[in-house]
């Protein structure tokens, strides 16, 4: 595949992942040549902060500067952008998306025009460019080849993992939904968790800067213990311990509370239902029943 590491790349789409993978290809000798977005001004701003050669141009225009396509937009606009694509005058050799819900089917126009298609969705949280230029190497990244990607879109994403010296997960595209929950609940929903906590401190007198920076150690220590030794090895807490008269003051205080958002307290509610799980799987034969009608009352399932 020779090809492949020489042919100009685009990066359509001038967001923050556009524009943090475009940087980083870019800085590993890669040939990235052009980004195109909606909004010129912002594609501009994209543009430089990949390179000061890189040029902004329309998604219509991309084709004419670049053999391969990497395509950064969100899930639902994956199918329009690949549709501009298909429909410009120039070709394109290959593109991968970076979606996480969707497989390769959703390039299957520029397929049927004889581009290589591929998915290549970064398992990891980009907030800003140049947070995700310090954090996607090293990440994983789902892979999920085309129809016609077994070939030079296969090679082209393995390639962008071993650039980035991450770890490439296969994916098969019927499974693509179960994996990006998945990505989802290991990330944005963390952080709901982290807010709805920041929350109950709030209506525990605790002011929401200092509540962050308390929780900050246990939250991180959480995590490190989850992903070192497993999630049922680090479980701690009332759960985990049978405390029935723990969770039970729990509950009766979140009921109290009018000023309790509803969604807090069936988050704790439906949280500490799957916590029960998880604390079976380390101590089968410790007796949770009345945790579990405790946590199962008042909860909309």
């Amino acid at each position: 595949m020779e090809q492949t590491g020489i042919s100009p790349i685009g990066i359509a789409g001038a967001g923050r992942l556009g524009q943090a993978l475009g940087r980083l290809l870019q800085d590993r000798g890669q040939p990235v040549v052009a980004i195109a977005g909606r909004d010129p001004r912002r594609t501009r701003a994209a543009a430089a902060f990949i390179y000061k050669d890189v040029l902004p141009v329309s998604f219509a225009d991309l084709p004419s500067h670049a053999a391969r396509v990497l395509i950064c937009v969100p899930d639902d606009a994956v199918e329009e952008v690949a549709h501009i694509l298909a429909t410009a005058p120039k070709a394109i050799d290959m593109a991968l998306h970076t979606c996480g819900s969707r497989g390769p089917e959703a390039l299957a126009e520029l397929e049927s025009r004889g581009a290589f298609c591929a998915s290549l969705h970064p398992l990891q949280t980009v907030a800003t460019p140049a947070q995700g230029v310090a954090d996607l190497p090293g990440s994983s990244f789902g892979i999920t080849p085309g129809g016609t990607g077994e070939g030079a879109a296969l090679d082209w994403a393995v390639e962008i993992v071993r650039l980035l010296k991450g770890q490439a997960l296969t994916i098969a595209a019927e499974n693509r939904p179960l994996y990006h929950a998945a990505a989802v609940m290991a990330s944005n929903y963390i952080v709901a968790m982290i807010d709805a906590a920041v929350v109950l401190m709030g209506l525990a007198g605790v002011e929401r800067e200092a509540a962050l920076q308390a929780l900050g150690p246990l939250v991180r220590a959480s995590v490190e213990n989850s992903l070192r030794a497993g999630p049922v090895q680090a479980l701690t807490g009332p759960i985990e311990r049978a405390d029935e008269r723990t969770v039970a003051a729990h509950l009766l205080a979140l009921d109290a509370l009018d000023s309790a958002p509803e969604t807090v307290r069936q988050l704790y509610r439906q949280a500490g239902l799957h916590t029960i799980e998880v604390a079976r799987r380390k101590a089968p034969l410790v007796d949770r029943g009345n945790i579990e009608l405790l946590l199962r009352q008042g909860t909309s399932s």
